[in-house]
C-alpha cells in the first residue's frame, strides 16, 4: 500500500504526486486554480531528490547539517558537529513538531535526513518521508507484510531504518524483502526475496547500508537455527551480487565460498547444525580508504554448544567480526569474540570506526561492546586485538588473553551439566541500541547493563526473575542488582569515566555533539542531555513514552534539531523496572523532534486502569501437564506476551474471559485473530498443546488473583 501526500491544496484538496509539485514549481507553476504551491519552490525536483553516492558521504562532514546514512558517516560514529544545541543553551530545549508512526509497539528507526527529508521506518516495515522541517507527511508505503510472519522472530515487528542513494530509498522488510523505493514520492521500484528458504524463520529487522552502489543486508533468525549469510545487491537492478554464508551448510561441503572449507573444520562433524544460525542482522560499517566492509555476526542455533557441536570447535563464524571486499563479498581477515558461544553472545551489535593514538602511535581502530561483557579494539586493517576489558560484570570469562585473543573462561558459565546464572544476560552487556563516539572527548557512550540470565539445556529459565535458587546459582559470588547505565568509556585506557544509572535495563542509543553534549532516551520516558565529560545531567524532557531508538540532529535554515523515535518494545520478556511510562501512559509512538526555544512536549493520553482479573475456567490439569504447558508457553508465547502472561504492550492473556477462553483453539491454531498479528500456530502445536498452554495462563491468572 502506497499513499503520497503533497505540500500544496488546492481548494482543501491534497495535491497528490510531489514530484510533479516540485517540476511545475521549478517551471514557475502552481498547481491548480493559479494558486501557488506551498513550499516546494525550496524542494527539490525528483531529480534532486535524495541524490546521495559514495562521494557524498564520504564528504559528510562538509554538510553536517544532514544525516546520510545509519551512523551519519560510514564509520558509524553517531557524532553530530553541529553545536547551536550546547551546554549554555540545551535548556531552552523544547518541541519543534511530532509525527505519529501509528504504532504502540517498538520504534527503533534511526532516520535518514536528505535536503529537508526525513526518511524513516515505523512497526510492520512501514516506510515515511516527512518534511524535516514541520514534520507534514509526505509519501508513506505500506510494504503489506504478512501479520502471521510475526512468530518468525523474536523480538518484535520492529525496523532499524532505511538507506538512502541516488533517489532511492531501500528497506528491509520483516518477511525478508529488500525493496528500493523512489525517493520522491515512494513508489516501489523494485522488490526481491533475500531469503533462501521461505519455509524457515527468517526475518529482517535492521537497516540496510549502501557501498558502492550495493545494497547491503543480512538476516534474523538464529533463535530458530537458521543459517547466517550477508547479501549485496545492485541498487539501480535489485541483482544479487554475492552472497556470504557465516556457517557451512554440511561438515563436508559443498562450500559456497572458500572460507566455509575453513570454518567447516571448527564444527565436530556430529554437529546438530539445523542452520547454525550467526545471522547478520544489525551492525555494519565501512572503511572507503582501505576498502573494507565490517559486518557482525550473531550466535549459534540452537544456543547450546553441547547440543549444536557436541566435539567441540569455536564454530566460526559465529558472534564475530567479519571484514569483508565489497566487490566480491570474500574474506579479508575476522575476529570471533565468543569462541564456541553458549550463551547468545552476539556480536552484531554497533561497531564505531576511529584513529586513535594508543601506545605513541596511531592506529586505525574499530571499537565494539558486543554482548559478551568486553569492550574491544581491534586494528581493522587486519583485525589484530589491541586491547579487551569488561566494560559490566563478568563472570563467565575472567579476561580476554592478548596473545591468542581467545576469552580465558572460568567456568561459572558451564551449564553442559546444571543450571548456572550467567553475566552478561543474554541480553548482553550491551544489546542492538546504538553507541556513539566523540572525537572531542575521546570517549565511547555506550547504553549497558548489569543482569544476569538462568542457562540450563532445557532452555526454559531465561532471565532470572521468578527463579527461586539465585543465591544457590550465584555460588558466593557478589552479584551486582539488575541495572541499566549509559556509559562514558574511555577506549585508549580501557576504563570507565562516568555512568549514569537508569532504572532499566532496555533503555535508547547514544548520540554526541560538539555542543558537549551526548542525548539519551530511556525506556521510563525521560530525554536526557548530559554533559559529555562529566556525565552530569543538563536536561531532563520528560516524554511519557519509552524511547529504544538513537537519537539523531540535523539543521535547516541554520537551526539545529534533535530527533528521536519514540516507542518502548522489541522482546516482551525484557523485565520492567522503576517508573516506566508504559505503566502509566498508552505507547503511542511517534517521531519527536527538537529545538531551541521550543514547545513542552505534550504527554500521551494516560494508560486505562488494568481492572480485576475476571472469573476463569475451572483448572482440572494435572502438575505434569500444567508444567508442560509452562514450557510451551515459554517457547511460543513468552516471547510477545511476556514471561508470565503480560506485557503493556500487547494484551494481557491473565484477562481473558471464560467466552474468550472457549475460543482458545480457534485463535492459537486456527488463526482467528491472524490479521491482528496474532499467527496460528496450527504447524506447531497440536490441540493437546494449546490445551496445556492454556491451562498454564489460566493458572497465572488465579495467580493474579490471588496477589
Amino acid at each position: 500500500m502506497h499513499r503520497t501526500t503533497g505540500w500544496a491544496r488546492c481548494n482543501g484538496t491534497v495535491a497528490k504526486h510531489l514530484h510533479w509539485l516540485g517540476i511545475l514549481a521549478l517551471a514557475g507553476l502552481t498547481a491548480c486554480d493559479n494558486k501557488p504551491v506551498q513550499d516546494i519552490a525550496d524542494s527539490p525536483s525528483a531529480a534532486a531528490v535524495a541524490q546521495i553516492d559514495g562521494a557524498r558521504v564520504i564528504n559528510a562532514d562538509s554538510e553536517p547539517g544532514n544525516w546520510l546514512v545509519h551512523g551519519r558517516t560510514y564509520d558509524e560514529q553517531r557524532y553530530s558537529p553541529l553545536a547551536q544545541i550546547n551546554r549554555d543553551t540545551v535548556s531552552r530545549l523544547g518541541l519543534a513538531w511530532e509525527a505519529p508512526m501509528d504504532s504502540r509497539r517498538g520504534l527503533e528507526a534511526t532516520p535518514i535526513v536528505v535536503d529537508g527529508i526525513i526518511y524513516t521506518t515505523s512497526t510492520w516495515s512501514r516506510v515515511r518521508a516527512l518534511d524535516a522541517r514541520s514534520g507534514d507527511l509526505l509519501w508513506e508505503h505500506d510494504p503489506g507484510v504478512d501479520r502471521a510472519w510475526g512468530k518468525r522472530l523474536c523480538c518484535d515487528v520492529v525496523n532499524r531504518g532505511v538507506a538512502v542513494w541516488q533517489g532511492k530509498v531501500f528497506v528491509g522488510t520483516l518477511d525478508g524483502y529488500l525493496v528500493a523505493l523512489n525517493a520522491a514520492d515512494g513508489e516501489q521500484l523494485w522488490r526481491v526475496d533475500t531469503l533462501v528458504d521461505r519455509d524457515k524463520f527468517y526475518s529482517i529487522t535492521g537497516a540496510p547500508r549502501i557501498v558502492k552502489n550495493r545494497v547491503i543486508i543480512g538476516n534474523g533468525g538464529a533463535e530458530f537455527a537458521v543459517r547466517g549469510y550477508i547479501s549485496a545487491y545492485d541498487a539501480d537492478s535489485g541483482k544479487l551480487d554475492w552472497r556470504f554464508y557465516t556457517v557451512p551448510g554440511s561438515a563436508s561441503g559443498p562450500f559456497e565460498h572458500p572460507e566455509l572449507e575453513q570454518a567447516a573444520a571448527t564444527w565436530s562433524p556430529d554437529s546438530n547444525r539445523q542452520g547454525g544460525g550467526g545471522t547478520a542482522w544489525d551492525s555494519m560499517a565501512y572503511d572507503p580508504e582501505l576498502d573494507l566492509l565490517y559486518v557482525g555476526t550473531g550466535n549459534g542455533g540452537p544456543w547450546s554448544h553441547y547440543d549444536r557441536s557436541p566435539g567441540g570447535g569455536d564454530n566460526l563464524y559465529l558472534a564475530s567480526i567479519l571484514a569483508l571486499r565489497p566487490d566480491s563479498g570474500r574474506l579479508a581477515w575476522h575476529y570471533q569474540t565468543t569462541p564456541g558461544d553458549s550463551w547468545d553472545y552476539t556480536a552484531t551489535q554497533h561497531m564505531i570506526l576511529a584513529d586513535l593514538e594508543i601506545d605513541g602511535r596511531q592506529r586505525k581502530v574499530l571499537m565494539q561492546a558486543p554482548k559478551n561483557g568486553f569492550f574491544y579494539v581491534l586494528d581493522r586493517a587486519n583485525g589484530e586485538l589491541i586491547s579487551a576489558e569488561k566494560y559490566v560484570f563478568t563472570n563467565w570469562a575472567s579476561h580476554v588473553d592478548l596473545d591468542s585473543g581467545r576469552p580465558v573462561l572460568t567456568g561459572l558459565a558451564d551449564y553442559s551439566e546444571r543450571d548456572r546464572y550467567v553475566f552478561p544476560s543474554a541480553a548482553g552487556g550491551h544489546n542492538w541500541h546504538p553507541m556513539s563516539f566523540s572525537p572531542e572527548t575521546g570517549l565511547v557512550y555506550i547504553p549497558a547493563r548489569d543482569a544476569g540470565w538462568v542457562h540450563n539445556r532445557a532452555g526454559d529459565k531465561w532471565f532470572e526473575f521468578g527463579v527461586d535458587n539465585l543465591e544457590e546459582l550465584a555460588e558466593g559470588q557478589d552479584i551486582p542488582p539488575t541495572r541499566g547505565y549509559l556509559k562514558a568509556w574511555d577506549p585508549v585506557a580501557q576504563q570507565l569515566v562516568w555512568q549514569k544509572e537508569t532504572a532499566n535495563i532496555w533503555n535508547g542509543g547514544a548520540l554526541a555533539t560538539a555542543g558537549g553534549l551526548v542525548f539519551h532516551g530511556t525506556a521510563t520516558g525521560h530525554f536526557y542531555a548530559l554533559h559529555d565529560q562529566t556525565g552530569e545531567v543538563l536536561l531532563e524532557l520528560p516524554i511519557g513514552t519509552g524511547m529504544i531508538a538513537p537519537p539523531i540532529s540535523y539543521a535547516i535554515d541554520d537551526r539545529q534539531y534533535v530527533a528521536v523515535m519514540a516507542g518502548w518494545g522489541g522482546p516482551a520478556f525484557n523485565t520492567l523496572g522503576g517508573d516506566e511510562a508504559l505503566l502509566d501512559f498508552e505507547n503511542a509512538g511517534r517521531l519527536l523532534v527538537f529545538e531551541l526555544d521550543g514547545a513542552p512536549v505534550p504527554l500521551p493520553p494516560p494508560v486505562a486502569p488494568r481492572g480485576p482479573v475476571p472469573p476463569q475456567p475451572e483448572l482440572t490439569t494435572d502438575p505434569e501437564t500444567l508444567e508442560r504447558g509452562r514450557l510451551l508457553y515459554v517457547y511460543n508465547c513468552g516471547g510477545c506476551h511476556g514471561m508470565y502472561g503480560s506485557t503493556p504492550m500487547l494484551p494481557d492473556l491473565r484477562l481473558m474471559t471464560k467466552e474468550k477462553h472457549a475460543l482458545f483453539q480457534d485463535i492459537v491454531r486456527g488463526g482467528l485473530l491472524e490479521n491482528a498479528g496474532m499467527s496460528s500456530f496450527a504447524d506447531e502445536l497440536s490441540e493437546a498443546d494449546s490445551d496445556a498452554i492454556q491451562a498454564y495462563v489460566v493458572s497465572l491468572a488465579n495467580a493474579s488473583q490471588d496477589e
